[in-house]
């Protein structure tokens, strides 16, 4: 029984293997029969993978470049917004600056022309005091004319007589200023030893200045042409007119007073005498009134915190003497 089972077994074994090895024969058959890989075929495929791929790429780049684009976009977008709002910040502070620029250049020229005309003021003010102080500074033309021959003075003489005739048409015709400028360079050439034809300059010049309502300066005038010739009529009823116009009664007075004396036909020298008394006394009595009136004030202000008033107190005037009387009164508003 062993042999027969070791034959068996021996039979088997043989088996065994050559089902084994053709199994291997079928496992290398199997291999042979395959067909080998198509070139092509694996260069479309590769190629179409690579399509695949680059389109995929190219899809996202451009995705990318569009993302890019677009926040490049938005940020031009604002950078320009920006950009102008900053361009129209700066055109208004330049605007803004150039008026400021031109507000103060004109606030210059003004200081600057306000400034020549104060000079210029101050310049003719100065002109007009030194004329003035020529004018009236005998001492000085004195001095002056020392130095002169006596056909120099008879020259500067004849050139004032020029100008005051100049003066006298131009008075004429109505040119009061012009009239004032010829006598005053005509009392600048006058010599001083001709008082008479300095003192008829002074007195003309003093009615131009009347009809240029400088009536102080007139009178002035007028003061002067007196001291020069005090038998000056003309000159005396000016200034009495003058004293007149600007309420001084009393020395208006006593210059028409002083006409009458020289020329007792001077007839508006009598009415003035007859007009100004009346003038005058009323003149006095408005003004005691007033003072009256403010001594009243003062006087109730200071009796008040003590009960009293002014009307406790009665101002009776002597008609005989024209004093005064202060009686007391305790109770002024009982008529018993």
């Amino acid at each position: 029984m062993s042999s027969q089972g070791d034959e068996q077994r021996c039979s088997g074994e043989p088996g065994i293997r050559r089902e084994h090895e053709e199994k291997e024969e079928d496992f290398y058959d199997c291999q042979e029969t395959l067909e080998p890989p198509d070139p092509r075929g694996e260069e479309e495929e590769e190629g179409t993978r690579q399509d695949a791929l680059g389109s995929k790429y190219c899809h996202i780049k451009t995705k990318r470049l569009t993302d890019r684009k677009d926040d490049t976009e938005t940020e031009i977008g604002g950078g320009g917004l920006h950009q102008e709002e900053a361009q129209g910040n700066r055109l208004q502070e330049e605007a803004q600056g150039d008026r400021l620029q031109e507000e103060e250049q004109g606030d210059r020229l003004q200081e600057e022309a306000q400034g020549d005309r104060l000079q210029e003021d101050s310049e003719s003010e100065m002109k007009e005091e030194n004329n003035q102080a020529v004018e009236f500074d005998d001492d000085y033309l004195r001095e002056v004319e020392k130095e002169l021959t006596e056909e120099e003075k008879e020259s500067r003489q004849q050139q004032s007589l020029t100008l005051k005739e100049k003066g006298n048409s131009q008075f004429k015709a109505g040119d009061w200023l012009e009239a004032e400028r010829s006598y005053t360079e005509a009392l600048v050439l006058c010599p001083v030893c001709f008082s008479r034809e300095r003192a008829v300059l002074f007195s003309n010049r003093a009615a131009a200045r009347l009809h240029l309502d400088l009536k102080d300066q007139a009178i002035s005038d007028c003061t002067r042409a007196i001291e020069l010739n005090p038998d000056y009529v003309r000159a005396l009823l000016r200034r009495a007119e003058l004293y007149e116009q600007t309420e001084k009664l009393d020395e208006a007075l006593e210059d028409y007073k002083k006409v009458l004396d020289q020329d007792p036909n001077q007839t508006s020298a009598r009415q003035a005498c007859m007009r100004l008394p009346q003038q005058i006394q009323e003149r006095n009595e408005k003004l005691k009134e007033e003072m009256i009136s403010k001594l009243k004030d003062l006087g109730n202000m200071i009796l008040r915190p003590f009960g009293l008033s002014t009307n406790n107190f009665q101002v009776n005037q002597d008609q005989d003497t024209g004093s005064y009387s202060i009686n007391f009164v305790q109770k002024p508003n009982n008529n018993r």
